[in-house]
């Protein structure tokens, strides 16, 4: 019996690949999708299990530099994902509204399955996020949304990708390039350290920017069940982000009412930590050794006060973590 059941998924899951868009075929990754849940697997042992015990007994690695490139190199992959998806077609013949997927060989055509495939390899990369984090001993950040986020994205696009590379299915991707864009670029800024803190202000509007995002993304697919009539081929799709956009809008809402309304989640002022710092400094009778004030990737402020009193060396930390969500 059980052999029979296996032997029938079998011949399902082979046919099920047969229908697959022959041009992703000979893409890294689009072979099947043994490899690629095999990454996330991966992942998921990594920053769930391995990395935290491998971490336990290490300090955690500051990671400046490589972060400062990581995120810059995504500022500049998602401009150039975000560019690929107009010139494929939302720019140049898309109505934006029923867009069924163009699969034949056209220039235009395979422009749009190459950059479908590209959005889908940027979010593997973004993996790294998890692992800098892991890195870093940043285990607040690491919350079921974040890895649900970073895992489910990447497996339901390689099936997106995989049959339905373009039409109107795509417009999430193209609009989550364009967030990334920018929150990417923030995180590159707060990698960069103290000197660039005043340009940050604008850090509470990264969740109203990614509130709109998912506003414009479900109401893109929300046209669909209003339309008459409506050639794109995998409404199924449509279906999943109309549901993951009106999913996240609710968690993000909720985020931005704690944090910004409710006021629990807002950092302190840096000046206000630099008053307790001096108040500490003058109780200690010393000199202020060290002074330091870090802004990494969404995880808040840290500031140290190291004050040295003839030969013995008193610190004095203060700190404050303010999360901010990443989509």
């Amino acid at each position: 019996m059980l052999e029979m059941v296996t032997e029938r998924m079998l011949e399902v899951y082979d046919k099920l690949l047969e229908w697959r868009d022959p041009r992703v075929r000979g893409y890294p990754l689009m072979d099947s999708p043994v490899n690629m849940t095999a990454i996330l697997l991966v992942y998921l042992f990594f920053v769930l299990y391995a990395g935290p015990r491998i971490m336990a007994t290490r300090k955690p690695f500051q990671l400046k530099g490589p972060m400062i490139v990581y995120n810059f190199f995504l500022v500049f992959l998602s401009s150039f994902i975000v560019y690929e998806f107009l010139m494929s077609g939302w720019l140049t013949g898309y109505t934006w509204r029923c867009d069924p997927v163009d699969y034949s060989d056209s220039p235009q055509g395979l422009r749009m399955v190459r950059v479908a495939w590209l959005f889908l390899i940027s979010k593997f990369i973004e993996l790294m996020d998890t692992v800098f984090f892991v890195l870093r001993k940043k285990h607040s950040q690491i919350t079921f949304l974040h890895i649900f986020h970073h895992s489910f994205m990447p497996w339901t696009w390689w099936w997106g990708v995989s049959f339905v590379p373009g039409g109107m299915g795509s417009f999430h991707a193209m609009v989550n390039s364009v967030v990334h864009v920018i929150m990417y670029f923030y995180y590159g800024l707060s990698a960069a350290g103290p000197r660039f803190q005043k340009y940050l202000w604008w850090k509470k509007y990264m969740t109203a920017i990614q509130l709109t995002q998912f506003v414009l993304v479900s109401l893109h697919a929300t046209q669909y069940y209003f339309m008459d009539s409506c050639d794109y081929q995998m409404p199924l799709i449509l279906h999943l982000i109309w549901m993951y956009g009106t999913f996240f809008f609710i968690l993000f809402s909720n985020f931005w009412y704690q944090a910004y309304v409710k006021g629990k989640r807002l950092p302190k002022s840096t000046e206000q930590l630099s008053v307790n710092s001096k108040d500490n400094s003058a109780l200690s009778n010393g000199a202020v050794a060290n002074s330091a004030s870090v802004v990494s990737n969404g995880s808040g402020v840290h500031h140290e006060n190291g004050l040295t009193n003839g030969k013995k060396h008193h610190e004095n930390g203060s700190s404050h973590s303010g999360k901010m969500k990443k989509a």
